[in-house]
């Protein structure tokens, strides 16, 4: 009885899957190697270093403009950091005046006691015993209700995220000026997002 045709089907069957013999260690280890361009000297070792640190910089800057989590420091981390920060953006605080209000204050501070007569020097010193500790008073109001109102929230919504810092780090974000808050702003006030720069 002749076997031949199931010996050809057996044959058929081992090669089907690939349609091409194994190749050899050597052979796969050969086409995987690629050719190294190392630095013949030092300058060179030192130049193509350069290049690599400032090419990490640049992915590392961009991705803390994007607020990717990967490239941020620790205290911007984690989606209880990422929530305060959206959750400030996009609403408009008392405390985000603070420091452009300030310092509009102290340049006319400055100026009325060389060109403001009597009631420069009036206006002077009830900025100074009255006008100025008041700003501080609303602007600690402010940040504490910003600090509060964030933990409860963090809370809420992240159970299982530590509260540790929160309510501060949102209060401080809070005092900044907009355009100087980093990672940048995702949100605009109100809650729409940012558009993409052109």
């Amino acid at each position: 009885m002749d076997d031949s045709p199931s010996l050809s089907s057996e044959t058929q069957a081992r090669t089907a899957g690939k349609g091409r013999p194994t190749p050899k260690r050597r052979e796969a280890q050969g086409r995987r190697r690629q050719p190294v361009t190392a630095p013949t000297n030092r300058k060179d070792a030192y130049k193509q270093a350069r290049e690599r640190q400032a090419a990490q910089r640049v992915r590392t800057r961009e991705g803390m403009l994007r607020g990717d989590d990967r490239y941020l420091p620790a205290r911007d981390k984690g989606v209880a950091r990422k929530y305060a920060r959206d959750w400030v953006d996009s609403r408009r605080t008392i405390s985000q005046y603070f420091l452009p209000v300030s310092l509009v204050l102290l340049v006319v501070l400055w100026t009325i006691p060389m060109f403001g007569g009597q009631t420069g020097m009036l206006f002077y010193s009830y900025a100074i015993t009255i006008l100025w500790p008041a700003m501080i008073v609303v602007v600690a109001v402010s940040s504490i209700w910003v600090a509060q109102r964030l933990k409860k929230e963090v809370a809420e919504r992240f159970p299982d995220e530590s509260l540790k810092g929160v309510g501060f780090y949102g209060a401080m974000r809070a005092l900044q000026i907009r355009r100087l808050r980093f990672p940048p702003p995702t949100l605009l006030p109100g809650g729409r997002p940012v558009p993409p720069k052109k």
